[in-house]
């Protein structure tokens, strides 16, 4: 390997890497509704947990979405721990708060609670403080954060005939949309050429994660688009996305990916906002422009969280109760934008 990690995986606090190192069996969490970044960085967790000798166990609240597939090691993501393990450390990936690992925490509270913990994340709104939580809102994805771990425990990027350097990737691509966010900084791209010299093959992960989707996920992004408003200012745009919507276009809700992304390409928009209908609350997703409103503050309101530029948040009301609350606040926010 050419690509010298060494200068920024100083970073990993030597407590974290205490427990991985000394842990034989690690339940290792992401969150609920999983992406590429909590997947990538639990498959990662658990291969160098592997490859030093111990035992893993991925867990996730909701099935894994068909987008991931591709991802090696997928097939082991189960929805409840085994019952049969004896674990002495759980592993919290991607998660900006506990509560984002769903109901998975619920079903198994005490043995959540009774196991010691690792949190290993990258969301600017994580208050976790705890002596083993690592939490680096400078990271632009937490597969960047594990990929530095792996570095300084001595499992090479190349394990796994490249297994380990692709879910990493896959992690890293998804969060920096293929490092166009501003959110990838020198750091990022020195672990993506790591991870490109040991195997991963970067331009097929890109073309699966945003330049490859179904009939049906396309057909749900007209629909959402075809209601796009936005304030007379242009300075907030938003859509919605229904049951009604999924169930005409055959579509699940993990086909909505993306689709916030697309609508932030609003030219003059200084906030996105895509409000999708969960049951009896409504999901935010919330996109900004550099300089402008943080999303965080404005997800915040309703107990949300993420990035500054990337946000969101559950609001217990329906559709149309939650967008016209959501809405009033945003417009707010961006009208105290100074361009």
């Amino acid at each position: 390997m050419t690509v010298d990690l060494g200068p920024w995986s100083s970073a990993v606090p030597e407590a974290v890497l205490e427990q991985l190192a000394n842990a034989r069996n690690v339940l290792v969490a992401s969150h609920e509704n999983p992406d590429a970044d909590t997947l990538g960085a639990a498959l990662a967790v658990a291969t160098i947990v592997e490859a030093r000798g111990g035992r893993a166990t991925t867990v996730c609240s909701d099935p894994v979405p068909p987008l991931y597939d591709f991802l090696p090691g997928i097939e082991r993501e189960r929805t409840d721990p085994d019952p049969g393990a004896a674990y002495d450390l759980l592993v919290v990936v991607d998660c900006g708060t506990l509560d984002r690992i769903g109901e998975l925490r619920g079903r198994h509270r005490a043995l959540f609670a009774g196991l010691p913990r690792v949190v290993i994340d990258h969301h600017a709104s994580n208050e976790g403080d705890g002596a083993t939580d690592w939490i680096d809102p400078a990271g632009a994805a937490t597969c960047e954060m594990v990929a530095l771990i792996a570095d300084r425990l001595g499992v090479p990027l190349t394990t796994g005939e490249g297994a380990l350097a692709t879910v990493l990737m896959a992690g890293i691509v998804m969060d920096t949309a293929t490092f166009a966010h501003p959110n990838a900084t020198p750091r990022t791209l020195a672990v993506a050429a790591a991870l490109v010299e040991a195997g991963a093959p970067l331009s097929e992960i890109s073309r699966r994660l945003y330049r490859s989707k179904p009939d049906g996920q396309l057909k749900l992004f007209g629909r959402v688009l075809d209601r796009l408003e936005s304030s007379p200012d242009g300075r907030v745009v938003w859509s919605t996305l229904t049951d009604v919507d999924l169930s005409a276009t055959g579509t699940i809700a993990a086909h909505s990916e993306g689709i916030i992304d697309l609508l932030s390409q609003a030219e003059r928009a200084e906030v996105t906002v895509l409000f999708k209908e969960q049951g009896s609350a409504t999901r935010v997703s919330v996109r900004t422009k550099p300089g402008g409103v943080d999303a965080t503050v404005l997800t915040g309101i309703f107990g949300g969280g993420g990035h500054a530029r990337a946000a969101g948040a559950t609001v217990d009301l329906p559709l149309a109760a939650a967008s016209d609350r959501v809405l009033s606040e945003a417009r707010r926010l961006a009208a105290e934008v100074v361009r």
